[in-house]
């Protein structure tokens, strides 16, 4: 069958307006990097979005998930499938001192949602860019906080579109892990615990947090967040400062001046240059400190020239 064909087919059960040949999704990753997705669909509903991923599952045809695109470099090639956002599945409620929150929904609007109701236990997450699917997938964290701490439960749909809901020990979550990446499980919404707080005691974390980020954080310009995951005894923030790599990239691609464990699209970086940027860094951390840097991003898609 052709991506053609597949849209005919998926437009039976899916909104048409919602289903995008030939998509461009440099505008849907927060690097502004990226090629064309075959097919991409924005889903209303659970049931829709179920939908997609029994036929995915059904044809052989391959599918990615894209959060808010905070985590994800997308080569220049694009890519090959199906690729499928929620991000029109991003309702919050806030029911006692419980949240509830779908895939699509931004996790630092719900922690002002949740501040905003006195609730404390997700200031962590004010200025954590991706979407709350995206966090639960790798159990996201920052300023000494993570997902692992507040979560109650997940319900997610299995590859095969089965509707599952899974408790925050079923979810397995670790350090940048979780049973939903080992498993390929795509969520629909979660719900977390938090605490009836001091307003002025949460209002002044928030304050605090959104500082730090600001003042730290090469917020200025489009990029995939912290790119590499902590490597065990080391920061790796500090072996690139030491390794002398700030200000230097290929293209448009550059390693922060501001912080050392962010890579940054100067405003002309393909992803070709992005990507071979992160194998640079890799590759002289490991000649001047032997420890191997692994990638906190993913990156997926085709080379341009495939």
């Amino acid at each position: 069958m052709t991506k053609e064909q597949w849209a005919v087919d998926l437009a039976r059960c899916i909104n048409p307006a919602n289903i995008k040949l030939n998509e461009s999704l440099h505008t849907y990753t927060m690097t502004k990097l990226g090629g064309k997705a075959d097919l991409f669909i924005l889903p209303e509903t659970e049931q829709e979005a179920a939908a997609v991923i029994r036929y995915a599952h059904t044809n052989n045809i391959p599918l990615l998930m894209l959060g808010n695109g905070s985590n994800m470099v997308v080569r220049d090639g694009g890519l090959r499938g199906i690729v499928v956002t929620f991000a029109h599945l991003d309702e919050i409620r806030i029911n006692g001192d419980h949240v509830y929150a779908q895939s699509g929904a931004l996790i630092k609007d719900v922690s002002k949602l949740a501040a905003a109701a006195s609730l404390t236990g997700f200031e962590f997450a004010c200025g954590i860019p991706g979407s709350i699917g995206g966090a639960m997938a790798m159990n996201a964290g920052a300023y000494g906080g993570e997902i692992k701490d507040v979560i109650i439960s997940s319900k997610v749909l299995t590859k095969e579109g089965e509707f599952l809901t899974l408790t925050k020990e079923e979810l397995e979550l670790g350090y940048r892990h979780s049973i939903i990446a080992e498993k390929g499980y795509y969520v629909l919404s979660s719900e977390f615990q938090l605490a009836k707080g001091v307003q002025e005691e949460i209002d002044a974390k928030i304050a605090d947090l959104t500082y730090q980020r600001e003042s730290k954080q090469p917020l200025e310009y489009p990029s995939a967040g912290s790119v590499f995951k902590r490597p065990p005894g080391y920061f790796a923030g500090k072996l690139i400062q030491d390794s002398g790599l700030q200000g230097k990239g290929v293209g448009g691609a550059e390693v922060s001046t501001k912080h050392a464990g962010f890579i940054v699209n100067k405003g002309n970086a393909t992803a070709t240059d992005y990507i071979e940027t992160i194998r640079m860094v890799q590759r002289v951390v490991k000649e001047k400190f032997g420890v191997d840097l692994e990638t906190e991003v993913k990156i997926v898609g085709d080379e341009i020239n495939e």
